[in-house]
């Protein structure tokens, strides 16, 4: 019978003591703190709050806090202290989704938060996106053999799920995938290149692409502002358009007419094009001489300096008169 009561005592503390252990339970006093996060997915209740990967304390409770973001409720061991600057971020524990919540320095103040404060949101980080980080590499896996790809899928969920002779296959296929990957160095490297001359050009063209980012935000402000009067004017747009549309509709035979005539027009300059050249070259002199008849007023004003010709009389007897000014104007 004593043997049978000692058997049960060191089964029971046994059994306690390897709950204990799985379930990282303390029996420490322990202070309680409030995080917001813009996104708190995969943080449950019991996970593990860690400070330089120690677990000081877990998670109580996770709820949504002002209807787009999550607040989560943790303990820390009451004999350390959290300052105001805290970073909490969330961490991913292993590879099948578990989290923990990180809390590092932040830059302010090291004044202690007292129980049941809250950290904002300013101060905290969610865990890394795994659909963007996957995403991301999505042009590499369609470079990738498609049945390689699921072949190493499928060792890693088996090696997860316990079946240790999987392990071997596991690293066989990783390392027939990392040599496909180094295959592909060459176009790998022209494309890191690539980018990096692209990235080079705009990090030198810094200062026109700010200020066109800013004339941008300025003109996109300036149709925001005045979109009222925008929206206004389409209706009117609309009726000038149908308008200047019946015009050109109505003029249409006239002006086919004096497209025919312009072409004709424009022969007859060209089969004359020396003359019309000579003229052109004389103009400008001509026209100058010509607007100093007009400079006194809106009329022509003429001056007699020369005049010659000849005059038959009736008698047959050809007469030829001259005249001639010295006034200064004719000199």
């Amino acid at each position: 019978m004593v043997k049978l009561i000692a058997f049960a005592v060191v089964t029971i503390l046994a059994t306690a003591l390897l709950a204990t252990t799985i379930s990282n339970a303390s029996f420490r006093a322990a202070k309680e703190y409030h995080a917001v996060f813009a996104d708190a997915t995969g943080v449950l209740e019991g996970d593990d709050v860690r400070i330089a990967g120690v677990r000081v304390g877990e998670v109580q409770h996770v709820e949504v806090y002002e209807r787009t973001k999550a607040r989560v409720t943790f303990t820390v061991d009451e004999t350390r202290d959290v300052p105001a600057s805290t970073q909490v971020s969330v961490r991913w524990r292993n590879l099948i989704g578990q989290r923990y919540l990180a809390l590092a320095e932040g830059v302010g103040s090291e004044q202690p938060l007292g129980e049941g404060d809250t950290i904002p949101v300013s101060h905290t980080a969610p865990a890394l996106d795994l659909d963007t980080l996957f995403n991301g590499f999505k042009p590499l896996f369609e470079a990738l053999d498609a049945k390689q790809v699921n072949t190493l899928a499928n060792e890693i969920v088996r090696t997860l799920q316990g079946e240790a002779g999987s392990i071997n296959s596991l690293l066989s296929h990783t390392a027939s995938l990392t040599n496909h990957i180094a295959d592909r160095d060459k176009i790998i490297g022209q494309l890191i290149d690539n980018l990096n001359a692209v990235l080079g050009n705009l990090h030198a063209h810094n200062d026109q692409l700010n200020d066109l980012l800013i004339q941008l935000q300025r003109f996109v402000t300036g149709l925001a502002n005045d979109r009222d009067a925008i929206f206004g004017s389409l209706g009117s747009i609309n009726t000038l358009a149908r308008t200047t549309g019946d015009l050109v509709g109505d003029v249409r035979p006239e002006v086919r007419d004096d497209v025919k005539q312009l072409g004709r027009v424009t022969k007859t300059l060209d089969d004359n094009r020396d003359t019309v050249d000579e003229t052109l070259k004389k103009l400008p002199d001509r026209a100058n001489k010509l607007s100093r008849t007009g400079s006194y007023g809106s009329w022509f004003n003429f001056f007699l300096c020369d005049f010659d010709g000849q005059v038959v009389l009736p008698t047959g007897k050809v007469m030829s008169p001259t005249f001639h000014s010295e006034e200064a104007r004719c000199r």
